[in-house]
């Protein structure tokens, strides 16, 4: 079963930071500054370790390599039920993520997971 997926608007805001900074990956942050949302980053930039949990590679048409999305292992513990979809929308978000000079944020929305849905 699949944990997480993309809005086709996301996904379009994906091929456009893909085609400006390279191959990406998503960390989803655990709360600070911006509470809790999806980091986009350059892939890499953000380091990831025994203490973070793989969701799922999230394969978008027209990018040639699938974007991993991770999140903290005490973060999944909480949303571990959950199914996460990817979206953006108007405003700013963190000034850390790629989207931020592009005037929209990345939001999760999320639902609990069951056998007939992905």
């Amino acid at each position: 079963m699949d944990r997480i997926a993309l809005t086709p608007a996301a996904g379009e805001l994906i091929r456009k930071l893909r085609a400006d900074h390279g191959p990406l990956m998503f960390h989803q942050s655990g709360g600070c500054c911006d509470g809790s949302a999806p980091m986009c980053y350059p892939l890499g930039e953000f380091r990831t370790g025994g203490s973070d949990v793989l969701l799922g590679e999230l394969e978008v048409d027209g990018v040639e390599e699938p974007v991993g999305f991770w999140m903290s292992a005490s973060q999944f513990e909480l949303w571990a039920h959950t199914h996460l979809t990817v979206d953006v929308v108007p405003g700013r978000g963190s000034g850390f993520s790629l989207e931020a000079p592009e005037g929209v944020r990345f939001l999760i929305r999320s639902r609990l997971l069951d056998d007939t849905a992905n």
